[in-house]
């Protein structure tokens, strides 16, 4: 163990020049609540992104600061200087005994700072985080005090390597958020609390990446990372070309200018264009207009296009010649009669001399001053619900919502210059644009954009030659991957995502199996921008779709019928401002659910374990009143699951003459019995009430553009309601 407990003259100078040269050259600011740090017994733990950060600590931080630092911070010569004028104490893994020190301090009363990381974290991310701090903390009753270090780095202090970008002085700012008590469960057994102890530091310092974030605009946040990352530096490829920084600030400032003319300030403006990245242009550059871009999904047909224009009241739509040629929707445009269409290639050719000066002279060089009075919780965008189960809601997320639901991801899952993102999911659907779109570019983190996800054999061959570490999809995409993929096509993949759907067991066993990676199953919804919880590698549990993320507020309220878990209702940073809906044209509906205004109810029932792990059982729309009893049609699938793995499966309601409400299961297996489901639910220990009272076989099941079931076309393919023991369906049906 080694400390330093330094006093004199000598000293109180060198700390002053040290700390008003650290102050000059990295225009260090010190922001928050700093009066947390002053209450009574103090424990802070920071984040560790560079070997500078116990010096920021020991200097900028309240005096007679005991900093905890590791053998590393030493090697290099500066921080070896500057720590001469900082108390510390030296740890050591295999020294336990050099915590001492630190314990005596915090009996004492006396300000600690430690680094629950302990090394320098590699990814700039969270990564594995020790108990020692929260255990001493709740043995001396200390306030807990996050501090979030962010800009030490991109210096060339940090310990991280490969792509980060090197700063000779970057802009540091450390953050004090509100102190917080951690308390050990008092019946737990030793081993119990301290599993306890660190399990509440880890969410408490996720909790600090998330809450310390700038509230910004995207466009704001794309210039952040410019300036960060560098202007010049290549960030984003598509099927046509490669896209720096620069260049997306220059195609989003370009296309801003042009928007402008298009409509109304506040107007909303349809967009129907693929994955590309004019597509990102082009949606940054029509907020930059003052107008309010809304991503239509092309591929729900001509009534839900135009339901969605009715909805939010859509009059002009800006699309691609070619890109209506390609996808051939014609027919689509056609149908929006009442809707002015502008091509994004005439759009282009308005730009200019006058454009062009003002871009050059002015735009480029100072790209903030275009900005105006730009709101954070101005509108960033509109999304549109599925359309599975009813006409398509608008969804208006704000910039606030957007950025916050990024950086509540962001502090769960480590990612960053040396990842690759991989998306193919279309941008209209909110898990592509937030998580697998704007989240890399607002990061630094490339990422290649294909145009669609049902190329089963390409999407495998792309992870592999573009070096692609993050792969983002559904179930169900995610199981053709990996049947079509090479064994060595996802060598270098270290994440996969998937959301909007319920993972299949058998997908997960999958890619466990063929590739060695398990799949982080999230959920969300697109009111809330859109993710609520996710599992990660830090916190995992199969068969969940993870923990909330940080700063999300939850209620589960029960359901009369229901007896396990409730109806999921949220709010939080990432919640929408509110609905367009079909009946209102144009109205902007704010959130409200029966818990209260500012929440939203999911729909969905979900139940949460002892640990924080949400389980979702389904919707409530998806439950089936049968014999008195609430059955949930997502049993019935798994039923069919287990009786018949490898075939698609999807079960829906029917009113039944003299009997109420049945359960249909329409199966691309022909010779699925109900018989067979029965013995499925025997093994998987269901209710005999659960297996479906009617079997449809199909071809296929229709899916959405998004990989979800279209529940509604499915509706049409079960034709008229029968009795289940009636012959005369010309279906395979046998009685209960």
């Amino acid at each position: 163990m080694h400390t330093r407990r330094v006093a004199g003259s000598d000293v109180v100078v060198m700390r002053a020049l040290l700390r008003g040269w650290l102050r000059l050259l990295f225009r260090v600011r010190v922001i928050g609540d700093l009066a947390a740090l002053k209450r009574g017994r103090v424990m802070i733990v920071a984040n560790h992104d560079s070997l500078l950060d116990a010096v920021l600590l020991g200097f900028f931080l309240p005096p007679g600061l005991t900093v905890a630092v590791t053998s590393q911070a030493l090697r290099h010569r500066f921080v070896r200087l500057a720590l001469r004028a900082v108390p510390h104490v030296v740890l050591d893994p295999a020294r336990p005994w050099s915590l001492k020190t630190l314990v005596r301090c915090v009996a004492e009363g006396k300000p600690v700072a430690m680094f629950p990381q302990l090394h320098a974290t590699p990814t700039g991310s969270m990564t594995k985080v020790y108990d020692t701090a929260a255990r001493i903390a709740a043995r001396y009753d200390a306030a807990i005090v996050p501090v979030r270090i962010s800009g030490s780095l991109y210096t060339r202090y940090s310990a991280v390597g490969g792509n980060y970008p090197r700063r000779r002085f970057p802009r540091i700012t450390l953050t004090v958020l509100p102190a917080q008590a951690l308390r050990a469960p008092a019946t737990a057994s030793r081993r119990a609390r301290r599993h306890a102890l660190a399990d509440a530091l880890l969410r408490l310092m996720q909790h600090m990446m998330f809450a310390s974030e700038p509230r910004r605009t995207l466009f704001e946040a794309l210039l952040d990372a410019a300036d960060r990352h560098g202007r010049s530096t290549p960030i984003l490829e598509d099927t046509q070309r490669e896209y720096t920084y620069r260049d997306l600030v220059t195609g989003s400032l370009a296309l801003g200018r042009l928007a402008s003319r298009l409509g109304e300030p506040g107007e909303i403006v349809g967009v129907m264009m693929p994955n590309l990245g004019a597509t990102i242009c082009l949606l940054l550059g029509i907020g930059l207009g003052r107008r309010v871009p809304a991503m239509l999904n092309y591929t729900s047909g001509s009534d839900q296009l135009r339901s969605a224009c009715v909805a939010a009241g859509i009059k002009i739509l800006v699309t691609s010649r070619r890109f209506i040629e390609v996808a051939r929707l014609e027919p689509a445009l056609a149908a929006l009669s009442t809707v002015r269409i502008v091509y994004v290639e005439d759009l282009r050719a308005g730009l200019g001399f006058g454009d062009k000066l003002w871009l050059v002279a002015r735009a480029l060089p100072r790209p903030r001053s275009v900005l105006g009075a730009a709101d954070p919780e101005d509108t960033a965008v509109v999304l549109f619900t599925s359309g599975s189960e009813a006409k398509p809601k608008g969804v208006a997320l704000s910039h606030r919502a957007l950025l916050a639901n990024m950086a509540q991801m962001a502090a769960v899952i480590d990612f960053g210059p040396n990842d690759k993102f991989l998306s193919a999911l279309p941008m209209y659907h909110a898990y592509s644009l937030t998580a697998c779109t704007l989240m890399p570019l607002m990061y630094g983190t490339p990422v290649y954009l294909y145009t669609t996800p049902l190329r089963y054999r390409l999407i495998p061959e792309l992870a592999y030659s573009r070096s692609c570490t993050y792969l983002f999809g559904t179930s169900t995409f995610l199981g053709h991957y990996a049947r079509q993929a090479h064994a060595y096509d996802f060598a270098r993949t270290r994440v996969v995502v998937s959301g909007a759907e319920r993972l299949n067991p058998e997908v997960a066993q999958l890619w466990l199996t063929r590739f060695g990676l398990r799949i982080m199953e999230g959920y969300g919804a697109t009111e809330c921008a859109p993710v609520l919880s996710l599992n990660t590698p830090l916190s995992y549990k199969p068969g969940t779709v993870g923990r909330f993320l940080p700063g999300i507020e939850f209620r589960v309220v029960p359901v009369a019928g229901i007896p396990r878990g409730g109806v999921l209702h949220v709010r939080g940073p990432n919640l929408m401002r509110g609905h367009y809906l079909y009946e209102r044209p144009g109205v902007l509906q704010p959130p409200v659910s029966e818990v209260g205004p500012g929440w939203y109810n999911t729909g969905d029932v979900v139940e949460m374990d002892d640990d924080g792990y949400v389980c979702v059982h389904g919707r409530v729309k998806r439950f089936a009143k049968i014999a008195g009893e609430m059955v949930s049609l997502e049993v019935v699938e798994n039923i069919a699951r287990q009786a018949s793995p490898g075939h698609q499966h999807a079960a829906t309601v029917e009113l039944v003459a003299q009997s109420g409400e049945s359960t249909v299961l329409f199966t691309t297996d022909g010779t699925l019995t109900r018989a067979q489901l029965h013995q499925a639910a025997r093994e998987l220990g269901s209710q005999e009430l659960a297996v479906a009272r009617r079997i449809v076989h199909v071809r296929e099941v229709p899916s959405l553009g998004s990989g979800k079931t279209d529940y509604v076309r499915l509706g049409e393919v079960g034709g008229p309601a029968v009795d289940p023991g009636s012959a005369s369906s010309g279906v395979k049906a046998e009685q209960h």
